[in-house]
């Protein structure tokens, strides 16, 4: 049983990793045209503090036997503040000056729940608090592709929604959700088991809509498929699924 545990997370880890420098592309493109463009960098921030959380939930202090999602969630916690800066360094004054204030609330949070957590609780009610932090913004990060399936059934198009993207989705929520199964542990199977079903319901659509890379309702905008990515126009979408394509929590 340790042995599967180890394995699933060490699976869940790579898997993670990879869902995290999807968006490398997008930042390429900023730092090339040293421009956000229509880009937002909400779902960054918000990626950020679900990576904090759950990197805090991990640690042996607060959680035992979860290191391994420490591991990979402060590895994501480091690239998405990466992304975060590389992003207000180019957005126009207006959304600097948003992002840069929803990151001092999202670290701002991050502070409160660790200093409550070491300062004010103990055993199983530290657990517990950490834990619901972490599933919270678990799920909200797993529920972000939600928009491009709507957009797949709309237009009977998998243009904009990168197999590979789907099926990492669905093995990086099946990994953590059987780890946290193996682990006991009801904060990370639940809301990785909630990743695991969205990834299916993905690849699911893919070959319902495989033969469809391109139809005649054309969506003006609509959001990445990618974990914590943005609103972008069709051409934009189009080059993103593309090297994405060729690319290719707790």
């Amino acid at each position: 049983m340790d042995i599967a545990h180890f394995l699933f997370g060490i699976f869940g880890n790579a898997t993670a990793l990879f869902l995290f420098l999807a968006p490398m592309i997008t930042f390429k493109r900023i730092i090339w045209h040293k421009s956000t463009e229509d880009f937002s960098g909400i779902p960054y921030v918000m990626t950020l503090l679900n990576c904090l959380l759950s990197a805090w939930y991990g640690l042996p202090f607060v959680s035992p036997n979860n290191m391994l999602v420490s591991t990979i969630n402060g590895t994501g916690a480091a690239i998405e503040f990466i992304y975060v800066v590389i992003y207000i360094i180019y957005a126009p004054k207006k959304e600097k000056a948003k992002i840069s204030g929803l990151l001092m609330f999202v670290l701002t949070v991050f502070s409160t729940v660790a200093l409550v957590s070491i300062f004010a609780l103990h055993g199983k009610s530290r657990k517990l608090f950490c834990g619901f932090a972490a599933t919270i913004f678990s799920i909200i990060m797993y529920a972000s592709p939600l928009s491009i399936m709507r957009t797949v059934i709309r237009t009977k198009s998998v243009e904009f929604m990168p197999f590979f993207l789907s099926l990492f989705v669905f093995l990086c929520g099946t990994s953590w959700f059987v780890f946290g199964l193996l682990g006991h542990d009801p904060f990370v199977s639940v809301p990785n088991g909630f990743g695991c079903g969205l990834g299916a319901v993905q690849l699911i659509l893919y070959f319902i809509f495989r033969d469809n890379k391109g139809g005649p309702k054309k969506p003006t905008t609509v959001e990445s498929v990618e974990v914590g990515l943005p609103k972008i126009h069709p051409q934009e979408q189009k080059s993103t699924a593309n090297g994405s394509a060729l690319q290719g929590h707790d």
